[in-house]
């Protein structure tokens, strides 16, 4: 344990100087001019506080903490740490400090682990004292420092912004005090404006403390950031000036003559000195600054130096105009998040789902064993997984990067990662390198709690199908409880309760399972790689292939049982008239006036064993099958009785022709562990839509709940409400006053955000609602245009050629051999796909759930096609090739229709006849 100085090694400043020490050791390796420092670390004050802690007694207090009690546990906390006797080590580091600094009059400042950071900056937080004087007073004012971390304006801070109340820790600088002739502060942007032209500089006569407390008014002078020139100054009233005091600590305040008082405190040389400053400091960290700055005997001192904040993402320049900000850099895509929520979504299904992937992904990391203080950082970007723009849900991309880089073989997954969810664009490396999900401590105690976290991901990796089974287990026990209940019949309070232990007994469990989606990465990756070095021949489709987990998949079983839905209905001409030309909503009825009980009987079964599956299944506002069995009629209609269930033969085939011996031997391992990562990823997912089928009668109850005590007018109103009010609602915290105009506004906003085309991916900077940081994003009230284009390129699925007329949708049809083109698909697809000869999507990705079920049908899909819908419309005629990627227009639709005779005329798709299966050319 010893200070830590300008020439202490980076890794040790970096683990134990805080903020402020961190600043100054990276402008004294610059060769800026800063008064002579060092710092007690956060060693010693962790030391300190475990050694007064070692009852709990501060603990206990921190318990206690509430707005209302801050301020006695506050006071009771610094008279504990202030009247505490220091123990040796410490008092050695702090002489230590003061020596190195010249053992005269010093400033001791705060240096929070969490202070001057990026994102919040702690400041005005914590102590700070001037013209400190003596080893004692040194000492002293050393633990007035480390009674701030409690302070009663920390804490509320801490309290405002949902930070831990005991916080990482506190070190504390002591710094040589400079004779100041003048002082003040340098901003290198408005912090007012947000204009990042412009320098502001504030100034005094003698110490700054004036300035910094707000009794001194300063001058201030506006530069131009390129030049320096001065573009605005402002005289201020400078009536009184600080210096140190003669004797003793702290300051003295005497008056400015007013001959000084009417000029400028500042030389013109002296602002170029400054201007020369914040463009070196600006430059070594990358972000606008607040300096602290003095001159004394014609010399620039740099006291300190941290980033600005509060700095408005936008600029608003005279014309209007608006210039793009420097907050922190968000990526919206919506890749595969379309197939789970598409469209338009409720306030309810998004706030649910946000919470939900929130709280998967924090019990994921614990499952990692990350340490303590890394969770702490993984609990403030997990429950941002999800953005929500204009009623549309998009991936906060860049927290995806931090999921995958808890796990080892970060390079590796992202890039998988980055194929799996289909983003359009992959990330750039020097962005990609800094993101990380938590603080990696260069230090052993660092490198073995990562190397903890290592072991853990490979040891859930090498049991993973052991888990899946336990958890599989759990989960249906658990369901069937929750499964089997009248909701309706039940209290609204009850209901809620139940919700309450559904989260928690499925959401807990859920977390470690995440651990499947990296071993997917893994393996994927590992097939990627192979593929690469032995077989750098190999199609694109060979990879997606080779991985299918077969046809045991269970997600295929609702496509098998239509199929066999769909044969019976066709073995039977008045079956098949009726469900053909009976309206969906009265085919039930239809089939019991017309006897057909049998048929009937099977589509119950289908409903009790697939009843939770609908289109958008995951959305809490649509109906499934159990509460609307009309939709599956429907679907009926789009399946045939046959398919091609074994699309695996090709690479089998493939590899078979082109890899043997020991090579072959170890891919087939890491197939074998693709082809059950996805197998199991499969299981899983039928359970989440299990479990958000739960979710949704649940919800319905307490909608049903809540119309009847007149809280909402229809009981489907509860879907324009947040997660959040509603638990607002039953657990007390919030009125039921105001719900009413609440719902009516979103209906309203709803309304127009249909009217809006959305973008598939934007960037932002900052908070993305603020500063029209949405106007750049791409939302628009029209259609995009056609460019004419014949040719349009993708990721290749399953291999196969197909020649047929296309049928452009956004809703699963029968599509009767024709190619099924959409935006996006959801599980609710699975039923039209046996009706398709080929699969074309705009977004999606290979890993999709409809992408995997069409490889198991044999169907030739093509995802992430760029434009897909701008450019194609139902009836032209297409070339798909599953194989390569592409999908040429071979005709328009008014061509194709005048090309086709006899019963195909129909300027719609094609019969099953007009499909020709070139895959042998």
């Amino acid at each position: 344990m010893r200070a830590i100085i300008a020439e202490s090694p980076p890794d040790e400043v970096a683990r134990t100087a805080g903020g402020k020490g961190k600043n100054l050791f990276a402008l004294s390796g610059k060769g800026i001019d800063v008064p002579r420092w060092a710092v007690v670390g956060l060693d010693v004050f962790q030391e300190f506080i475990a050694a007064l802690d070692e009852p709990g007694r501060m603990e206990a207090l921190l318990g206690e903490v509430t707005p209302d009690s801050v301020g006695r546990v506050s006071g009771q906390l610094a008279g504990l740490i202030e009247s505490a006797e220091l123990p040796e080590r410490a008092t050695s580091v702090i002489e230590d400090a003061y020596t190195r600094v010249g053992g005269g009059r010093v400033a001791v400042r705060s240096s929070g682990a969490e202070e001057d950071g990026a994102r919040l900056s702690f400041a005005g937080q914590f102590a700070t004292s001037l013209n400190v004087t003596g080893l004692d007073e040194v000492k002293a004012h050393v633990k007035k420092c480390w009674a701030s971390a409690f302070s009663e304006r920390s804490l509320v801070y801490r309290l405002r912004h949902g930070l831990p109340l005991r916080g990482a820790g506190l070190a504390v600088v002591v710094q040589e005090m400079v004779a100041a002739e003048r002082s003040g502060v340098l901003f290198t942007a408005d912090p007012v404006a947000g204009d990042r032209s412009r320098y502001v500089v504030s100034s005094v006569y003698g110490l700054g403390e004036g300035l910094v407390s707000g009794a001194v008014d300063a001058d201030t002078v506006t530069l131009d950031a390129a030049t320096g020139a001065v573009a605005e100054t402002v005289l201020g009233d400078k009536r009184e000036r600080y210096h140190a005091a003669e004797a003793g600590s702290g300051c003295r305040i005497s008056e400015v003559p007013r001959a000084e008082r009417e000029k400028l405190s500042l030389t013109p040389k002296e602002l170029a000195q400054l201007h020369e400053a914040g463009m070196r400091i600006h430059a070594l960290f990358g972000t606008p600054q607040d300096i602290e700055w003095a001159f004394a005997d014609d010399v620039l001192w740099i006291l300190q130096a941290r980033p600005i904040t509060a700095l408005p993402d936008h600029t608003v320049p005279l014309d209007g105009t608006r210039e793009p900000g420097e907050g922190e850099l968000r990526i919206w895509d919506n890749a595969n998040i379309v197939e789970s929520f598409s469209g338009i979504v409720s306030p309810l299904t998004f706030s649910f789902a946000a919470h939900v992937y929130g709280k998967v992904y924090e019990n994921y990391a614990r499952a990692l064993r990350v340490p303590r203080a890394g969770l702490r950082e993984v609990e403030e970007w997990a429950p941002q997984m999800l953005g929500y723009f204009h009623g549309r849900v998009y991936y906060n991309l860049l927290n995806w990067y931090r999921m995958v880089r808890i796990a080892p073989l970060y390079k590796l997954n992202r890039k998988v990662l980055e194929i799996a969810i289909g983003v359009e664009e992959a990330l750039d490396d020097e962005t990609a390198e800094m993101i990380y999900p938590y603080t990696f401590p260069p230090s052993l105690r660092g490198r073995s709690a990562r190397a903890g976290t290592t072991a853990a991901f490979v040891h859930r990796f090498l049991t993973m199908n052991r888990s899946v089974e336990r958890f599989m287990a759990y989960f249906y026990a658990a369901y069937r409880e929750f499964d089997n209940v009248d909701y309706d019949a039940m209290d609204g309070q009850d209901v809620y309760r139940r919700f309450r232990v559904l989260e928690k007994d499925l959401l807990e469990k859920w977390g470690p399972m995440q651990t499947l989606d990296a071993a997917i990465l893994w393996s994927i990756g590992g097939l990627a790689l192979l593929n690469r070095r032995w077989l750098p021949d190999a199609p694109e489709w060979l990879t997606w292939s080779a991985a299918s987990p077969g046809p045991r998949v269970e997600s295929i079983e609702p496509a098998r049982a239509l199929a066999r839905l769909a044969a019976t209905v066709r073995a039977d001409p008045g079956l098949d008239r009726l469900i053909r030309e009976t309206p969906a909503e009265d085919a039930y009825e239809a089939l019991r006036a017309n006897g057909h009980t049998g048929f009937l009987a099977a589509v119950d079964e289908y409903v009790a064993a697939y009843g939770y599956r609908s289109l958008d299944e995951l959305k809490l506002e649509v109906p499934d099958l159990r509460e609307d069995p009309s939709t599956l009629f429907a679907l009926v209609r789009t399946a045939l009785s046959e398919v091609d269930t074994d699309p695996a033969r090709k690479a089998d085939a493939y590899l078979d022709a082109h890899l043997r011996g020991p090579r072959r031997l170890v891919y087939d391992v890491v197939r074998r562990k693709a082809q059950s990562s996805l197998y199991n990823r499969e299981r899983l997912r039928f359970c989440r839509t299990r479990a958000f089928g739960s979710a949704k009668r649940m919800l319905r109850a307490m909608g049903r709940d809540l119309a009847r005590s007149r809280a909402i007018e229809h009981w489907n109103d509860v879907f324009f409400l947040r997660l959040e009010e509603l638990r607002g609602v039953y657990e007390g915290t919030t009125g039921t006053t105001g719900l009413r105009s609440l719902v009516e506004l979103r209906k309203r906003q709803q309304a127009e955000d249909r009217q809006l085309s959305a973008p598939s991916r934007f960037v932002t900077r900052g908070a993305p609602y603020r500063q029209d940081n949405l106007d750049q994003a791409g939302f628009t009230t029209g259609p995009a245009a056609r460019t004419g284009v014949q040719e349009l390129r993708g990721t290749p699925c399953c291999p196969g050629v197909v020649e047929a007329p296309a049928v452009v949708t956004d809703t699963p049809v029968d599509v009767n051999g024709g190619v099924l083109v959409t935006y996006r698909t959801d599980p609710g697809w699975v039923a039209a796909l046996p009706s398709a000869s080929a699969l074309v999507i705009e977004r999606g990705s290979p890993l999709t759930h409809v992408a995997i079920v069409a490889r198991e049908l044999g169907i030739p899909t093509v995802v992430q096609v760029k434009g897909l819908m701008a450019e194609l419309e139902t009836g032209m005629r297409l070339r798909v090739d599953g194989g390569t990627g592409t999908v040429r227009i071979l005709a328009d639709a008014a061509d194709a229709a005048d090309a086709v005779s006899g019963t195909d005329a129909t300027g719609g798709p094609a019969g099953p006849t007009a499909a020709k299966d070139v895959a042998s050319e």
